[in-house]
């Protein structure tokens, strides 16, 4: 199984945190692969590619609730060359900061509700952090993360198995 982590960031935060869960989860995935978001589009899920693959989606918000500038090309491509993603397995970190609470997380939030117009398969529930916590969203990143891995490879290895 791979983890592919893909990054939307303007200020780099989402990159430590999905380089710190590179770091921390090596033991439950071997081959974790970071990319910043820079121009992809919706090829970056295509079948082959998604094959024995994990996507976790890990983005910060912008301006009025925007996905960041690096971002666009990619969440803007789900919507302009739209495709079926069954194939899709993903999970969200969202970071926000909660006294923007009307726009809180929607980086996150936005390309989730896209991924899932698409057909794609949500494990687990959206992980949110707010940066007016106090808490550094890479140690808890990290720690939802190991757990939301747990839970995900529990769940495929189980649907592989009945397959």
């Amino acid at each position: 199984m791979k983890l592919k982590i893909l990054v939307g960031t303007m200020t780099s935060t989402a990159d430590y945190v999905a380089q710190a869960i590179q770091m921390d989860c090596a033991d439950l995935v071997s081959d974790i692969e970071v990319t910043l978001m820079d121009g992809l589009d919706i090829s970056v899920f295509d079948a082959a590619a998604a094959e024995d693959a994990l996507y976790l989606i890990c983005t910060s918000t912008y301006g009025s609730g925007d996905v960041p500038d690096n971002a666009r090309a990619l969440y803007e491509s789900l919507g302009a060359q739209p495709q079926f993603l069954g194939h899709v397995r993903y999970g969200v970190i969202a970071l926000g900061d909660r006294t923007y609470l009307q726009t809180f997380c929607f980086g996150g939030k936005k390309f989730d509700e896209r991924l899932q117009d698409l057909g794609a398969q949500r494990i687990g529930e959206v992980w949110c952090h707010d940066a007016s916590s106090g808490t550094m969203p890479e140690t808890e990143g990290t720690e939802w993360c190991r757990q939301w891995l747990t839970e995900a490879l529990h769940a495929l290895n189980g649907s592989t198995a009945t397959a």
